[in-house]
């Protein structure tokens, strides 16, 4: 059985408060939008998103961390709820990796060296992305909010160890804070390239034994219909 924190728990319900407060005044928006003929500006936009990373697990004890490379993909979202403010979100499979060197342990007093750790989520990108007027070339923008991420995978490999193996006690939920920039290039009227950098920082806890935390800097690259 899962056990979530009065913490996690309150997190949650502000999260989900303020995901059904957007979607109401970006609901509101489109209305007013379309009974007022506002523009060209589209207030809805979707697209596909392949993320390269470099993640890496933070320890606060005698635990010695290394970052490896990483990567996400999946869909992306942008709703606007007011000119030039978006809430975006979407469903992203988000693997973040990282070797690790365990303490020394045992009656021999030696470490365990893990070549790499791999925790792999399901993200739920909680955000407000803020954008400045088009112009030729496409528009700038600037992203701050959170991400939910449930546990769908968590392998180890061994220093010499020929496969990977299953961790005993990686945590199932993930809760990071995120913060990132861009550009997204007009390539034509109903189709948009998206470039940026992205960082991750999470707060909550990973794995049990050390009790670290994941954080990971992305490079976004995406395609907007």
């Amino acid at each position: 059985m899962i056990n979530f924190t009065k913490t996690t728990l309150k997190t949650l319900a502000t999260l989900a408060t303020l995901f059904f407060t957007f979607q109401a005044n970006a609901q509101d928006y489109y209305t007013q939008s379309n009974s007022n003929n506002y523009g060209e500006e589209k207030n809805f936009r979707l697209g596909l998103s392949i993320n390269p990373n470099i993640g890496w697990l933070r320890y606060d004890d005698d635990y010695d961390a290394s970052s490896k490379v990483g990567f996400s993909y999946g869909l992306i979202a942008d709703l606007g709820f007011a000119k030039n403010y978006y809430f975006s979100t979407g469903l992203l499979v988000n693997s973040i990796s990282s070797k690790v060197d365990f303490p020394a342990s045992g009656i021999d007093k030696s470490g365990i060296d893990r070549e790499s750790i791999r925790l792999q989520y399901v993200d739920i990108p909680l955000t407000i992305k803020l954008k400045s007027e088009e112009n030729e070339t496409g528009r700038f923008y600037g992203q701050f909010g959170f991400t939910a991420g449930f546990k769908v995978s968590g392998k180890e490999k061994l220093a010499g160890a020929s496969k990977k193996t299953a961790i005993d006690g990686d945590d199932i939920f993930r809760l990071g804070l995120q913060l990132g920039g861009g550009k997204e290039w007009k390539l034509s009227d109903n189709l948009g390239l998206m470039t940026g950098l992205t960082f991750n920082n999470g707060f909550t806890r990973a794995i049990k034994e050390g009790k670290p935390k994941s954080s990971f800097v992305a490079l976004n690259l995406g395609i907007f219909f």
